[in-house]
């Protein structure tokens, strides 16, 4: 079919909007305490998750609007059963230039090998600690080697591969240099994330002690040399190289929102939620236009029309959500 929007569609404030993040499920194999309750949290029936038909309409539609890059996430994608056929028919959509995903690799190990015949470019792999132990109790799984075989699974297939670390006061900070270290000899990105509010907890957000100022410091204190490059334009990290090694460190000021100025992400709950951005709480119920009988042109209105009162940063978003009660969700729910 025939769109009639430009190829590139930009947001109010100038930023085109390139990158859709889509959660293909709420569920998730661990219970990391800075995501989720050690409970678990309250799942999604079934039948008001969006199908993998849904999620292909909606991409089909997002690429009618510009968006090139699909990134999967969850929950953990790989929960979801039939996963890897589905991103194999992403990968067909006209438009979609680049599929990666976001995986906490549990079970990801046995896929690696579909993953890069169809052509997955990059994996971002969550990974806060080297050491079994504190993996156990930050996860409250004991996963790690696990998780290791799927990051040499990747290594091997040829995969870009980025580890996610989000750092915590009094529960991490003494793995950011074991985990820095994997650059020296592999070709590897380690970045390091401001821990967020999004925990599905009840207690309010507060600020940080590890914000992206004192977690580079700490790495420049470690790693003399260590030296920024340039970003490209929608990075949300800063990334830096250290003299000898193969890899490079970087750092998300997520908590911090330094990189709101240039972000071309959207994301897609499991229920089909539109967020225009991370902090926001939902702007359009895509679900409810696909199964209401709405066509793909009268999507991709509706998803343009929210495009154009997209927040100007996080900070914006947060003060026009009621109670601003960010702490009540879970990143598991929000997607990655």
């Amino acid at each position: 079919m025939a769109f009639a929007t430009p190829s590139v569609l930009f947001d109010n404030h100038g930023r085109p909007l390139e990158y859709v993040r889509l959660a293909v499920t709420d569920r998730c194999n661990l219970r990391c305490f800075y995501c989720m309750p050690a409970e678990g949290i309250e799942y999604l029936p079934k039948n008001e998750l969006l199908s993998y038909e849904e999620m292909e309409r909606t991409v089909r539609v997002l690429a009618g609007l510009g968006v090139r890059k699909a990134r999967l996430t969850g929950g953990e994608p790989f929960v979801r059963r039939d996963l890897v056929p589905f991103i194999g028919r992403l990968s067909e959509i006209p438009g979609i230039e680049d599929i990666s995903l976001t995986t906490n690799g549990v079970l990801t190990a046995p896929h690696v090998p579909e993953l890069a015949r169809i052509g997955v470019k990059a994996v971002n792999l969550s990974l806060d600690t080297l050491d079994r132990t504190r993996f156990h109790r930050i996860t409250r799984r004991d996963e790690l080697p696990r998780v290791l075989d799927t990051f040499y699974a990747l290594l091997a297939a040829g995969i870009q591969v980025k580890i996610n670390a989000v750092v915590m006061d009094g529960q991490n900070t003494q793995d950011l240099v074991p985990l820095a270290e994997l650059t020296r000899e592999l070709p590897v990105d380690v970045r390091f994330i401001e821990e967020m509010p999004f925990n599905g907890g009840s207690h309010a957000a507060i600020g940080i002690p590890w914000d992206h100022r004192r977690i580079r410091e700490h790495l420049a204190e470690n790693f003399p040399g260590l030296t920024p490059v340039a970003s490209k334009p929608g990075a949300t990290a800063t990334d830096y190289t250290i003299p000898g090694h193969l890899g490079r460190v970087g750092i998300i000021a997520a908590y911090s929102r330094t990189f709101c100025g240039t972000c071309n992400r959207i994301r897609l709950t499991a229920e089909g939620g539109l967020k225009t951005c991370l902090y926001d709480q939902g702007v359009l119920d895509v679900r409810a236009l696909l199964r209401g009988g709405a066509s793909d042109l009268e999507v991709q209105e509706a998803l343009a029309n929210a495009f154009r009162f997209r927040a100007a940063n996080g900070f914006e978003a947060e003060q026009q959500r009621p109670l601003h009660q960010l702490s009540f969700e879970s990143m598991s729910t929000i997607g990655g």
